[in-house]
């Protein structure tokens, strides 16, 4: 069997899903987390789960919504999962009611009783449940409570065929959505839901209808009935009144199975609000915030961790492969890709790991805080300024830790100029990926100020979004925009929810660095082992060496004119991780001791924060290319894309370093 799981967004669908399938998704407290279908294999072999994005309605807004109705419209799954927040009933009831209409046997689970309890509400499910015709289902998705009678009701739904749920919508809409069912094809769905999602303008709808049924008679029943309906003394159009019939059936319900308590006139929440969120306040706090994070990270948890790894790497691993090597007659080529290529290069970014584990550590707890839709609450006024709304920071937050689910949750935006704006500048994000760059040259160079060094390279991630939305935005048609964004309940986040989260974040750092970059190593070890003259060549003399001096003069004026940093920046196209371990193997090649002290004599401390903001804005990785491909739909935009973030990089690193040298650093 398949099932479908459906809900708002930010209702703990991901949460359910993880614990159903027994398998581990992202999770935040915020919306758009689920950005397009996840399937995942359901526990007692029940069959499968398909996760879709959250949406309030069936008539999507915005790119990621179209998902879920389209899957109603083409898959044949045998029931769905509607999860609600149960201190948000009225709201939920829209979905779940259109939901129903479809016809497909259903579950509802009850969700957040724990904050609608805390709100003053408590809800009657079993007469919920007798007045829908469907089970209704206590369930604390963040906790388990209630998911295992989840799973015993979707078992009994095998045996059933389709869910019987119908609302009467007045004689007109009535004859209207009978004429519509009389002219759609042979359709395995329910007709009745198609004629109604017809009349409402859903455009997924509409685009099936044409497709697959007489378009024009289509056309003209509803043209009819509109004008019907703008005849009357109140103009309304025929979806207004759907929309209507539905809000006073669900009033009608809340006034049977809700009961609620007179609220404190001022909650925890609503202090805290005051105070995060407040114009002046809330971005100034947003930034200490990180600058605490970073600060942790850096100097009270992370790099002490880091430096025992580092001594690891270049002291013990070293000497006892050697040994092992030497012991097992393995030939010096072999010996040199394993001490000089591996353990240089991969090494040389699995030291890392302490802090990035750290990082996502404390940004996962600010996620399952519900303080990141604030966040973007805050910033709204100022992204308006750049022609978007507060909704696009959250991609751009989600590119802090990955570029690529940042490019893939702009599709939670509704307006498409928006939309392709946020792709255009989700690059210029600081990913985990350039941390490793950071970590090193701030930790060479700055290592007193290591977390304000860092700070100020995210700080100037943003600053550069927002100037090239406002450049970009110039030059497309003006959209109105519409910023809603659901405001999450406070909540102390779930140890085991963070745990998960952070290992599953830092896992993947590892595994990239042990097969992605575990191969981009030996390639750059191969380079810089062989040339023109065979093999073990004076690395100068190697075809690393010879290919990147041609590029170093290019950087030249940005303060690392050398073919080491350039080779290291190439390498960084394929993943930025990869710069510092082709730093590592390039130094270790040549013999000048440790990579750090090859770090500081190579470079000043103007030319390390040039070569850092350089990182930081220019071409995004290659992982990251296919993703934009995929969001902008254009080879052109993808290029174009590409080529801004280099040419910025270039006009920012050079400004940063020039102006650096006249004030004399």
């Amino acid at each position: 069997m398949e099932f479908a799981l459906f809900g708002n967004p930010n209702t703990g669908k991901t949460s359910l899903f993880n614990l159903l399938t027994g398998s581990y998704a992202f999770v935040g407290n915020w919306t758009g987390v689920t950005v397009e279908k996840k399937i995942g294999r359901l526990k007692d072999n029940l069959g499968t789960l398909v996760d879709l994005p959250g949406l309030y309605a069936m008539s999507p807004l915005s790119k990621d919504e179209s998902v879920a109705t389209t899957f109603l419209l083409e898959n044949d799954f045998s029931a769905m999962i509607n999860i609600i927040d149960a201190s948000q009933l009225a709201r939920n009831l829209q979905l779940t009611i259109e939901l129903l209409e479809f016809g497909k046997p259903a579950v509802i689970a009850l969700n957040m009783l724990d904050v609608a309890k805390h709100r003053g509400i408590s809800i009657d499910d079993q007469k919920l449940s007798e007045l829908l015709n469907v089970p209704v289902l206590p369930v604390v998705a963040r906790s388990g409570r209630g998911c295992h009678a989840v799973m015993e009701t979707m078992a009994h739904l095998k045996d059933v065929k389709k869910s019987y749920f119908s609302l009467d919508y007045g004689f007109d809409i009535e004859k209207a959505i009978g004429s519509l069912e009389s002219i759609m094809p042979d359709v395995k769905m329910n007709k009745r839901w198609l004629a109604i999602q017809y009349l409402e303008g859903n455009q997924v709808v509409v685009d099936f209808v044409r497709l697959s049924a007489d378009s024009l008679e289509a056309a003209r029943i509803a043209e009819r009935l509109n004008r019907t309906f703008a005849g009357r003394s109140r103009s309304i159009t025929a979806a207004e009144w759907i929309h209507h019939v539905r809000k006073r059936y669900i009033n009608r319900i809340l006034a049977k199975v809700v009961n609620k308590k007179e609220e404190a006139s001022s909650s925890i929440s609503t202090k805290i609000d005051a105070f995060v969120t407040n114009r002046f306040l809330g971005i100034p706090l947003f930034f200490g915030v990180m600058y605490l994070i970073f600060h942790a990270t850096f100097n009270w948890i992370g790099n002490p961790f880091s430096n025992i790894l580092d001594a690891f790497f270049s002291g013990p691993l070293t000497d006892w492969t050697r040994t092992v090597l030497e012991w097992m007659g393995v030939v010096p080529f072999i010996r040199d890709v394993i001490l000089n290529g591996i353990i240089a290069g991969v090494g040389g970014v699995i030291v890392f790991v302490p802090q990035i584990f750290v990082l996502f550590f404390f940004i996962s707890w600010i996620e399952d805080s519900g303080y990141m839709a604030r966040v973007a609450l805050v910033m709204d006024r100022l992204m308006q300024a750049v022609g978007l709304n507060g909704k696009a920071f959250i991609p751009l937050v989600i590119g802090f830790g990955c570029n690529i689910p940042g490019v893939m949750a702009a599709r939670t935006i509704e307006q498409p100029k928006e939309r392709l704006l946020t792709v255009l500048i989700s690059p210029l994000m600081s990913c985990s990926a350039r941390l490793t760059v950071y970590s090193l040259f701030a930790g060479v160079f700055f290592a007193k100020y290591q977390a304000l060094v860092v700070l100020s390279l995210y700080f100037l991630s943003i600053v550069m979004a927002m100037i090239m939305a406002k450049i970009f935005s110039m030059f497309m048609k003006k959209e109105k925009s519409v910023f809603v964004i659901e405001m999450p309940p406070y909540r102390i986040p779930n140890l085991q929810t963070i745990l998960q989260s952070t290992w599953d974040k830092a896992k993947g750092f590892v595994k990239k660095a042990t097969t992605f970059i575990l191969g981009g190593t030996i390639f750059v070890w191969l380079l810089s082992y062989t040339g023109p003259g065979g093999v073990n060549v004076d690395i100068q003399q190697s075809f690393l060496a010879l290919a990147c001096s041609s590029i170093a003069p290019i950087v030249a004026p940005l303060g690392f004119g050398t073919w080491q940093a350039a080779s290291a920046l190439v390498t960084g196209f394929l993943a930025k991780e990869s710069v510092v371990s082709t730093l590592g193997i390039i130094y270790h090649a040549s013999g000048d001791g440790s990579l750090n002290e090859s770090i500081r004599q190579a470079f000043t401390p103007l030319q390390a924060y040039s070569f850092m903001v350089f990182t930081l804005l220019y071409i995004p990785c290659m992982s990251t290319v296919p993703a934009i491909k995929h969001e902008v739909g254009t080879a052109k935009l993808t290029l174009f894309t590409i080529g801004y973030c280099v040419i910025l990089a270039y006009l920012i690193s050079f400004i940063f370093y020039r102006t650096g040298l006249l004030l004399g650093f």
